[in-house]
């Protein structure tokens, strides 16, 4: 029993760069409510609420928000964490094919994170690159989830493939 695994995080640098200058900003607008003369004001304490919240949710979807994928013997597992609050199984006997490929984000996506395509059967969960793993469902549908992993992953694909093949024929 063969067992791929893959856990990928968004932590590339621009990311990094983004996020910082955002909370700079907040940081820059809590100082500026606190010069607010009178801080018994609606005005103080909203602005003061939105711009520690605004601090809070991007460090923790920069923290926490992962892509989980595990490709067994049954199937396909995958999360995308904290949108996704448990893992979820796409079954051999439900998939047509599954191939990994290069594909373009955000011109077939619109980018990466949890993502539909511009076609409504399908979609993408993708934390960085350009490889994933494209699945075909028997009802038309397509998954793709994003890799780095890609020889690993055209491994244990190609070892599952035999699975898929004889699955297909039963029908």
């Amino acid at each position: 029993m063969r067992v791929f695994k893959e856990t990928q995080r968004f932590d590339q640098w621009w990311l990094r760069l983004i996020v910082t200058a955002v909370i700079a900003v907040c940081g820059l607008s809590i100082a500026n409510a606190f010069e607010i003369k009178d801080k018994d004001t609606v005005q103080f304490w909203i602005h003061l609420t939105l711009s520690i919240l605004t601090i809070l949710v991007l460090v923790y979807l920069l923290l926490f928000t992962k892509l989980e994928t595990k490709i067994d013997e049954i199937g396909i597992h995958y999360a995308f964490w904290p949108f996704n609050l448990k893992s979820r199984l796409l079954r051999w006997r439900d998939i047509v094919s599954c191939t990994v490929r290069k594909y373009r984000p955000i011109a077939e996506y619109g980018g990466w994170g949890y993502r539909t395509g511009f076609t409504k059967n399908s979609g993408a969960l993708n934390v960085k690159g350009n490889t994933g793993i494209q699945i075909e469902f028997k009802n038309g549908k397509k998954l793709l989830l994003g890799t780095q992993k890609e020889a690993e992953a055209r491994r244990i694909l190609t070892t599952y493939s035999e699975k898929i093949n004889r699955q297909n024929n039963l029908i």
